[in-house]
């Protein structure tokens, strides 16, 4: 047996021409014989109308694809008039109330097994508070278009499996180390919600802090030697009675090229901390950018192309009505067109 979700959204394959030529897209119920009569399809003519697949045309229904004969076994609308009774009828079954003769509610079906040769073998049912149990479809007296009528014994007999508990959030007491601005900011460029992280310093402030210790330091160094020049000089005017030659007390002009030298390293420092901290402003962007892309890419993979995109050179990089696949996607990156892309999907 096949429940409906194994068999809905799987690719057709015609084996005897190799081509897929649509996804299955929902049953067409024969209420009155308790089958599956047909099968519709969707492909890229899906504007065109409905199109069906007599069950018993399908050969077989795999884990990855649904397979027939030829293509000729498709029917159009105008081609299904022995059908056209079951589509005006359209009965669902899944998702209408279910009732006993006595008129006590069971809850709703939720899910539907059928046999290779489209026999509906067993409905699943949920009630309401989330309990799932099943009936077999001879206990079933009538399937309706909203309503699905059951025997009343089957009431009895139905065993309803309990849902799990539902796992209870589990409580901490710890401080989030994070304002809720920091935190806000985060989740947006992260796209995630942060779980007491701790936040990283501003990779400013650390460029600003280690500017100002290498300025503090060559200040220091430079008082230092003005210092040790100025005793030098005491202490050799104390020992000489008689007053030195004007040109010998030019002392400190010595030490200009090594202070030209530590300003000169410190503008270099300076220089790359400036751009140190222009590429860590950059970062959080490009971040911020690929999780974007991320989400845009998957909003965009396996929608429909809602009309023509084309490249500046004339190549079509996807036609109206087809899939978005990871090479249109690619296509469109490369054609500077992705944007327009993700403004014209269905």
């Amino acid at each position: 047996m096949k429940k409906s979700v194994e068999i809905l959204g799987l690719p057709v394959i015609s084996i005897t021409e190799g081509r897929e030529l649509g996804i299955s897209k929902g049953l067409l119920i024969d209420a009155k014989n308790r089958m599956v009569a047909a099968i519709t399809i969707e492909d890229d003519e899906w504007y065109r109308g409905v199109k069906l697949i007599p069950y018993e045309a399908v050969i077989a229904i795999g884990v990855d694809a649904m397979t027939i004969t030829h293509s000729e076994n498709i029917l159009t609308l105008d081609e299904a008039g022995d059908y056209e009774a079951l589509l005006d009828e359209n009965i669902r079954i899944i998702g209408t109330k279910v009732f006993t003769k006595s008129g006590v509610i069971q809850g709703k079906v939720s899910e539907i097994s059928i046999a290779e040769d489209g026999r509906i073998e067993m409905c699943e049912i949920t009630d309401n508070e989330g309990a799932v149990g099943e009936i077999p479809s001879d206990k079933i007296s009538i399937f309706g278009k909203l309503v699905t009528v059951i025997e009343t014994e089957a009431e009895k007999k139905t065993k309803f499996i309990e849902p799990p508990p539902a796992e209870e959030p589990v409580s901490t007491n710890e401080e989030p180390s994070e304002t809720s601005e920091e935190s806000t900011q985060h989740s947006e460029v992260e796209g995630i919600t942060p779980i007491n992280e701790e936040p990283e310093p501003a990779i400013e402030e650390v460029h600003q802090d280690s500017e100002e210790t290498q300025e503090s330091e060559v200040a220091s160094e430079s008082e230092s030697e003005s210092e040790n020049t100025e005793s030098e000089s005491g202490n050799t005017q104390e020992s000489e009675p008689e007053p030195e030659p004007a040109p010998e007390t030019v002392e400190p002009v010595k030490n200009t090229p090594k202070v030209t030298q530590q300003a000169e390293a410190l503008k270099a420092a300076l220089r790359r901390a400036q751009a140190n901290q222009k590429s860590a402003k950059n970062a959080p962007v490009k971040k911020g950018d690929k999780a974007v892309d991320d989400r845009r890419r998957t909003m965009l993979l396996g929608k429909k192309a809602a009309r023509t995109i084309t490249a500046d050179n004339g190549d079509v990089i996807v036609s109206e009505g087809a899939e978005i696949t990871e090479e249109v996607l690619q296509k469109a990156k490369l054609a500077n067109k992705y944007i327009e892309l993700s403004m014209n999907y269905a």
